[in-house]
């Protein structure tokens, strides 16, 4: 990820929880916050109610690929949080992708074009 960062402590997710701007689909959910930096800083959570760690290692694989080749299209400067929903066990890189774009795009943060 050439502009962006990892989110990995916990009282960073936390104060992107706490700015409470969420959006979501069938598979993943996304909250957003700005950061005021020139790049986004990118956390990935699945719980364990999605299922087992392979399932979860490889779902957060399949969002942080995603996001990696879709990251000229976010704009910089925000702390995303992207949360694996257990609808998204089981589903490929296509339909992974499609969901971190729609979620981008509800949140307005994707440059058009």
């Amino acid at each position: 990820m050439k502009y962006s960062e990892s989110l990995k402590k916990h009282r960073d997710f936390q104060r992107v929880y706490s700015h409470k701007i969420s959006y979501a689909n069938k598979y993943l959910v996304m909250y957003i916050m700005e950061n005021h930096m020139d790049r986004n800083r990118l956390g990935i959570s699945v719980s364990k109610k999605v299922g087992n760690s392979i399932v979860r290692h490889r779902l957060t694989r399949l969002i942080r690929e995603s996001y990696r080749i879709q990251e000229e299209r976010f704009r910089c400067g925000y702390d995303i949080v992207v949360i694996a929903r257990a609808g998204s066990k089981g589903k490929g890189y296509r339909e992974i992708e499609s969901a971190l774009l729609h979620l981008g795009h509800l949140h307005e943060i994707i440059d058009q074009g």
